[in-house]
Order: structure tokens, then C-alpha cells, then sequence
């Protein structure tokens, strides 16, 4: 299915030097809004490259090999869940959704998928760039540092591994950031709005403090006997979380 006045994925476009080499892929089948948000990442010295649907995103991956996806979820044939599943099932590429569903099941639907961030039309196109940034900062970053433990959580940052009881767990880039962040810090309690600063680089403001909240039940999914009666993350109610009791 196409879009008229919509120009198809294609590699070699022009873009800005930058240092980093760092590469953005933009999926959205609006014309304008490709047109817009490429515009704004290049001035900011990003490669930037463009997708009108699923399967161009696709080719997109393989072929431009992206730092990072802006990905829209409501996309012709192939929809943006979809990529973003193809996405999670090779790695932690981050993604920052476009969604112009304001439902928050559809916001948590995106989370539960393993994406990194999300932006609800209409937005600011600096916004975006900020968040980007932000969530470019996270991925690629991260210092290297001793490994450090707590009851059974051991966090390996330089090789990013985390095991629990000598059992390494699978989790996503932002998964283990906030579990090392909590194991970092064992028994202090920290609302949504403090994790969404020390983990994500953002705030109440710009992101919903649900994406915590989506973060928190997976990795007690993952390292939780019984994710309802957790051993390591405990809910304080009224406050937020804290790890160890």
C-alpha cells in the first residue's frame, strides 16, 4: 500500500557530518512528518534516512543499519508493533514511538514491546530531538564500572550482564539500566518521577511515569519466582520503588 506523494526508502540521501557517525531511521507514512522530523535530526548532525511503511522499515534496518528507530505505530500493511517486534527479537536497537493513539493501553502496548520512548502527535519537533539525545545518551554511554551486587542480583555494567542467583537474565537495554540503577542503590525508595530523571533522562513532563511502572513489572516477570509476591523490587505504596526489604 502506498501514500501518494510519498517517496520511498532509499539509501545515500544527504545529510550532515556527524562525529559520531550516529544513524537515525525515521518511520511514518505522513510525508510531512518524515520531511519534518528528518529535517530537524540532520540539522542536529544526524545520518538520517526515511520509511514510508512496515516493509520499507524493514529494508531499512538491513540495509542503513540504524542507532536508532523514530517509529510510527499506525503504518500502512506492516504496522509499527509489528517492526518493533522484528526490532526486540534482534537485539536492544533503540526505538522512540510515534503514536497518535492517546489511549494508555496503546502507550503500555508499545512499552510491554521493549520500546525506549514514546512521543504523542502532534509534538515539537525539538522535543523529539531532545528525547533522542536522550535516549542515544543511554544506549551508548554507559561508563564502564566494577560489578556490584545485592541478595543475589549481581550487575556486570562493562560487559552489561546481570545475573540473578548465578542465573544471567535476558533484559532489554532499558531493563537493565533500571535494574542496575535500583541494585546501585538497594533500600532507597524512588517515586516514577525520580526514575524516570536517573534512568530515562526525562521527566513527568514529557514522558508518562506508566513507562516505569510497564519497566518494573517485566524485569520482575524475568527475575521474580512470583512476580506478585516479589523477593528483590518492592512496591511502597503512595511513594514508588525500592529494591530489598
Amino acid at each position: 500500500m502506498s501514500i501518494p506523494g510519498a517517496e520511498p526508502y532509499h539509501l545515500g540521501c544527504v545529510a550532515l557530518p556527524n562525529p559520531s557517525g550516529q544513524r537515525i531511521l525515521v518511520v511514518d507514512d505522513e510525508p510531512r512528518i518524515r520531511e519534518v522530523v528528518a529535517n530537524y535530526l540532520r540539522r542536529d548532525g544526524y545520518h538520517v534516512e526515511t520509511a514510508v511503511d512496515g516493509e520499507t522499515a524493514r529494508k531499512g534496518l538491513a540495509e542503513f543499519k540504524p542507532d536508532l528507530v523514530v517509529l510510527d505505530l499506525m503504518l500502512p500493511a506492516v504496522s509499527g508493533f509489528e517492526v518493533l517486534n522484528d526490532i526486540r527479537r534482534e537485539g536492544d536497537l533503540p526505538v522512540i514511538l510515534l503514536t497518535a493513539r492517546v489511549e494508555e493501553s496503546d502507550r503500555v502496548a508499545g512499552l510491554e514491546l521493549g520500546a525506549d520512548d514514546y512521543v504523542v502527535k502532534p509534538f515539537s519537533p525539538r522535543e523529539l530531538v531532545a528525547r533522542v539525545r536522550t535516549v542515544l545518551r543511554r544506549s551508548t554511554g554507559r561508563p564502564p564500572s566494577d560489578p556490584y551486587e545485592y541478595d543475589g542480583i549481581a550487575i556486570d555494567v562493562a560487559r552489561r550482564v546481570a545475573t540473578v542467583d548465578e542465573e544471567r537474565v535476558e533484559l532489554t537495554a532499558k531493563e537493565f539500566d533500571l535494574l542496575a540503577f535500583l541494585v546501585a542503590h538497594p533500600l532507597q525508595v524512588f517515586s516514577r518521577g525520580d526514575l524516570l530523571d536517573r534512568v530515562w533522562g526525562s521527566s513527568p513532563e514529557w514522558q508518562d511515569p506508566a513507562t516505569v511502572t510497564v519497566h518494573v513489572r517485566r524485569i520482575r516477570q524475568k527475575i521474580e519466582v512470583d512476580s506478585q509476591a516479589p523477593r528483590w523490587i518492592q512496591t511502597v505504596w503512595g511513594v514508588g520503588y525500592r529494591l530489598g526489604s
